[in-house]
C-alpha cells in the first residue's frame, strides 16, 4: 500500500500544477478582454449623451437594439420623473404600461391625500430588455414627463472573469473527484474531502454571482416618479408668464400661510382654553384673598423735626453786629433826634 501513495501524490501535484496554469491563462485571457471592455463602453457612452427628454415625451435615449451584440453583457438603467393634473387616470397608465411590456413592480412608494392634491408615487420597475424602449415610449403616452435619464454599465469583463474561474473551479472538482476515488488511506480521503469543500463553496459563491449579473442583463431597471399638481409645468414661457406665475404664486403661498395659521390655532383651541381657564381662576382668587386679608400698610421712616423745634433750636449763631437799642415804652412814635448842628 505504501508503494501506491507514491505515485498517487505525484499524480495530485500534477493535476494542481495544470490548475495553476489554467487558472494563469484565464487571467490573461479576461485581461485582454477588459481592455476591449473600455474602448467600448466609451464609445457607447460618447453616442448616448444623457440629456432630459422634452415634456410629454419618453423616447428612449439608448436603444438596446443599437449595443446588443451576443457577446456583450450591458445593464439598462432609466429614471423617468412625471406629473399630472389627473393622478389617478396616469398611475393607472403607468400600471398597465408596467403590464403591457411583461415587466414587474420590484417596489413602490406612495403618499399624500387626494384632499390636499398632493400624492406622489414612486415605482422601481423591471422589465425585459427587448420591451425596454416600449415601455419607455408608453411611459410618455400617459402623463407630462419632467425629465428622463439612461445610463449603461458594461459588465462583459466581470461576467467573463468570474465564469472563467467557475470552469475552473469546476474541472478542479471533478479531477479531485477522481483523487478521492483513489485514495487509499483515510488521511489521503480527508484531506482530498476538505479541497473539495473548499471548492463547492467557492463554486456556489461564484454562482450566484453569474446568476445575479445575468438577471441585471436579462431585465433593465426604470424608476418612475410621478407627482399630483395643480397645473403642467409650462413650456417655453415668457417674462410675463413667468412674472404672472411668481405673481399668483405668491399669493397662493400668503393663503397657504393664513390657512396654516388659522389651522394651528384651531389645533390648539383646547390648550389655549385650559391655559385660560387657569388665568381667570388665579386671578378670581388673588382679589378674594386681597379682600379677606387686607394688607397692613408698613411703617414708614420717621419724619424730619420741624424747624424751631429740637436740640437744634438751642444753639445761637454768633454775630459781630451790635444788637439793636429797644426804644423805650411811649416813645415808638418820636421821630429820631439830629444830632448835627442846627441852623
Amino acid at each position: 500500500m505504501k508503494d501506491n501513495r507514491f505515485p498517487i501524490r505525484l499524480t495530485g501535484f500534477a493535476l494542481a500544477a495544470a490548475l495553476l496554469l489554467g487558472l494563469a491563462g484565464c487571467g490573461a485571457k479576461s485581461n485582454g478582454t477588459a481592455a476591449g471592455t473600455t474602448e467600448v463602453t466609451m464609445d457607447s457612452s460618447a453616442s448616448a449623451p444623457q440629456e432630459s427628454a422634452g415634456s410629454g415625451s419618453s423616447a428612449p435615449l439608448i436603444s438596446p437594439e443599437a449595443t446588443a451584440e451576443s457577446s456583450r453583457k450591458i445593464v439598462y438603467t432609466a429614471s423617468v420623473e412625471m406629473e399630472s393634473t389627473d393622478y389617478d387616470t396616469t398611475r393607472q397608465g403607468i400600471l398597465d404600461a408596467v403590464e403591457a411590456a411583461g415587466a414587474y413592480l420590484e417596489s413602490s412608494y406612495q403618499y399624500g391625500n387626494a384632499q390636499d392634491a398632493n400624492r406622489s408615487a414612486q415605482y422601481t420597475v423591471r422589465v425585459p430588455v427587448e420591451n425596454y424602449a416600449s415601455l419607455l415610449t408608453s411611459l410618455g403616452e400617459t402623463g407630462n414627463v419632467l425629465s428622463q435619464s439612461e445610463s449603461t454599465d458594461d459588465i462583459t469583463s466581470n461576467y467573463i472573469d468570474v465564469e472563467a474561474r467557475l470552469t475552473a473551479l469546476e474541472a478542479q472538482r471533478d479531477r479531485l473527484n477522481q483523487l478521492a476515488d483513489q485514495a487509499e488511506t483515510t488521511a489521503d480521503l480527508l484531506e482530498i474531502e476538505s479541497q473539495l469543500s473548499d471548492v463547492q463553496y467557492q463554486i456556489e459563491s461564484y454562482t450566484g454571482q453569474l446568476r445575479a449579473m445575468q438577471d441585471q442583463v436579462t431585465y433593465s431597471t426604470v424608476d418612475i416618479y410621478l407627482s399630483e399638481v395643480a397645473t403642467l409645468t409650462p413650456t417655453g414661457v415668457t417674462f410675463a408668464d413667468r412674472l404672472a406665475e411668481a405673481f399668483f404664486g405668491g399669493w397662493r403661498a400668503f393663503a397657504s400661510l393664513v390657512q396654516n395659521v388659522f389651522l394651528a390655532v384651531v389645533y390648539l383651541m383646547p390648550l389655549i382654553l385650559v391655559a385660560a381657564v387657569i388665568i381667570v381662576l388665579c386671578v378670581l382668587a388673588g382679589r378674594r384673598r386681597a379682600r379677606t386679608h387686607p394688607r397692613r400698610p408698613r411703617p414708614g421712616p420717621p419724619s424730619p423735626p420741624a424747624p424751631g423745634a429740637g436740640p437744634e433750636a438751642t444753639y445761637t449763631v454768633p454775630t459781630d453786629e451790635a444788637p439793636a437799642e429797644t426804644p423805650a415804652p411811649g416813645r415808638e412814635n418820636q421821630p429820631p433826634k439830629s444830632s448835627g448842628p442846627k441852623y
